[in-house]
């Protein structure tokens, strides 16, 4: 009996697809367990749009999208320690690659479990942006163009206005990217997405298709330029872009802001408490809402008020003399004067009130101060002020929350979420992921340089500022630090079913996987890859345990056990079964071709109730 092979490749997204399809209308599964579509109209009925002429987008390359997002990947996640700060215990990640594919690999392990994903793309301006030339070989392409393989023509390209495909290029870039983002979002969760005028409708329509138009939340407008532009050809000063917001269902809602709480006081010793006044100016005109136009008297005075014609009340007259009786009214000194409400702090339902949709409080110039202070130079063009996401992260985050960012470039997100964290006292973590894009400066050679540098040092600054001042209380259960992993091909070689098929390549082949773990791969490159392809975080508690003169790693407290030891022995492979763990996870070469020692491994583990054991 063989136990089962670990799966090195990530999932097939259509082929989850296709089962869920099953499970949910059986008898639409053909004798090979495929999809009959004419029973699936049958099966919905008139829920089905058969028509040819529907409203939608789309631009060349969008089949091929789907291609992308199905093709499977076959990288892996180097940990990179020297890189990290507190790398056993931090919650935080930065991730080196292109996110595409870093997207893949965190499917299985993250999927479901991202509170907010913030994202400052490339904004298509006419400007280069990279991008992957051939996205099928993605990961590949993703290699030769950070020197890990031989070229062999393959590169990352750029995209300019005198493309005929501009617009194009710049879809097929985002489309698999938005898509497999949304698996890893909560089901409260939300996206923000930064664009300006160039894109922003493509953009609107593309999160329509992949988020649903009814899951939109709102287009922010963000006051970006604090003074105007005097080179503009047009004479027209763009001073504004754009905060998309989608949800990912209907669960998800912004926060708001604080109430103002100066703006309630008791001047008149009032029983009830603190209050505000407020309008009572309504929002339609009398052709539309008669019942709302009407006069107020004043009791006391007899006084009488009319409505404002393009207005009305808010109330009916029946609420309103509701109002006048409880003294909830406040009738003005002057003639000329508005009736207003009293509004009882003690009777607000919500802390909070709605967010406004213009964001004028932060600027582009903010973002670049603040990086040029961290590092005595301008090593990065038009940074986001990190205080722009932090108004993002207020809105959404809940304690213990993480936040995405795979267009992370010079680190504001990380930047902001440790700024949250420290005024809160929340614990908070994120997840970065840039492409180690060249910059072509000495001291950071790549953007993903620039991104770890800046966050150490917004790291290093807290805890300076913590260690001065004592009034900031406890700082030991603060996370301040991140765990730098490299995107790279597995470290297990796979086997490659294009090879020609006679004698001696296939010989070859088979030496290649005589050894089939890569050469130069550490026992924590192999721990990380396999902890990831079975479903746990890269952040996930891991503790090594003895197993019988062998050494293994226990996961999430014993649901995982991982031993990749070589060779192994019959006692180690006892002493495993002995932890009862609920998975165990062991090397292919650790058995030797020792066919009856794997026999016994299954039926060991499988005696002690372990109900998975795979090798790799």
């Amino acid at each position: 009996m063989e136990p089962e092979k670990l799966q090195l490749a990530t999932s097939s997204i259509a082929l989850d697809r296709q089962e869920t399809l099953l499970r949910l209308f059986p008898e639409v599964a053909t004798e090979g367990g495929k999809v009959d579509f004419d029973r699936l109209r049958l099966a919905l009925g008139e829920v089905v749009d058969s028509g040819k002429e529907r409203f939608g987008m789309n631009w060349p390359g969008k089949g091929k999208c789907f291609n992308t997002i199905q093709a499977p990947s076959l990288g892996t996640l180097l940990p990179c320690r020297e890189k990290s700060i507190d790398f056993d215990r931090t919650g935080n990640l930065i991730i080196e690659g292109d996110n595409l594919e870093v997207l893949k690999l965190l499917q299985k392990a993250y999927i479901g479990k991202v509170k907010m994903i913030y994202l400052d793309p490339p904004y298509n301006t006419g400007n280069d942006f990279i991008y992957p030339d051939d996205y099928a070989e993605s990961l590949q392409t993703y290699l030769e163009y950070t020197g890990q393989v031989d070229s062999e023509g393959r590169r990352f390209g750029t995209n300019t206005d005198t493309d005929g495909r501009f617009h194009s290029k710049w879809l097929n870039m985002m489309y698999p990217r938005l898509y497999l983002a949304r698996n890893l979002l909560k089901e409260d969760g939300g996206i923000f997405v930064s664009c300006d005028d160039g894109e922003v409708h493509n953009l609107r329509a593309l999160m329509n298709e992949v988020f649903g138009e009814g899951n939109f939340v709102a287009q922010f407008v963000w006051k970006a330029r604090k003074f105007s532009d005097t080179r503009a050809t047009t004479n027209v000063s763009t001073d504004h872009e754009y905060i998309v917001a989608y949800s990912k269902s209907s669960e998800f809602s912004l926060r708001g802001r604080e109430r103002d709480e100066s703006k309630f006081s008791n001047p008149d010793d009032d029983r009830r408490g603190a209050w505000m006044s407020r309008s009572i100016l309504g929002l339609a005109t009398k052709d539309q809402r008669p019942n709302l136009h009407y006069e107020i008297v004043e009791p006391e005075t007899g006084r009488i008020f009319a409505p404002n014609p393009a207005t009305g009340w808010r109330y009916s007259p029946e609420k309103m003399a509701q109002l006048i009786g409880d003294g909830r009214i406040l009738f003005p000194k002057k003639d000329d004067g508005r009736p207003r409400e009293k509004k009882f702090r003690n009777e607000m339902q919500s802390e909070h009130i709605a967010f406004r949709s213009i964001i004028d409080d932060v600027h582009t110039a903010d973002g670049t101060q603040e990086v040029r202070a961290l590092f005595g130079a301008d090593v990065f063009p038009f940074p986001k002020p990190s205080k722009l996401i932090r108004t993002m992260i207020q809105q959404v985050l809940d304690d213990g929350d993480i936040v995405l960012d795979f267009f992370a470039g010079s680190g504001s997100t990380a930047h902001a979420v440790l700024d949250f964290n420290r005024e809160t006292g929340a614990r908070n973590n994120y997840i970065l992921i840039q492409l180690p894009e060249s910059t072509n400066q000495g001291d950071y050679s790549t953007i993903a340089d620039i991104c770890e540098e800046r966050v150490r040092r917004v790291v290093r600054g807290l805890r300076s500022e913590e260690s001065e001042n004592l009034d900031l209380g406890a700082t030991g259960d603060r996370d301040r630090g991140f765990r730098v992993f490299k995107l790279a091909e597995s470290n297990f070689k796979t086997w490659n079913a294009d090879v020609p098929k006679d004698a001696g390549a296939l010989t070859r082949q088979l030496e290649l996987h005589v050894e089939h773990v890569r050469e130069g791969r550490s026992p924590d490159d192999l721990l990380y890859e396999i902890l990831l392809k079975s479903g746990f975080p890269l952040t996930t508690g891991v503790e090594k345990v003895e197993l019988a003169g062998n050494s293994g790693y226990s996961v999430a407290g014993g649901a995982l056990l991982i031993c990749i030891e070589r060779p192994l022995t019959l006692e180690a492979l006892r002493a495993m079964a002995a932890r009862k763990p609920e998975r165990v996870v062991c090397l292919d070469e650790g058995f030797a071709g020792n066919d009856q020692l794997k026999a016994n491994a299954v039926q060991i583990f499988k005696t002690q109730g372990v109900t998975s054991f795979k090798t790799v």
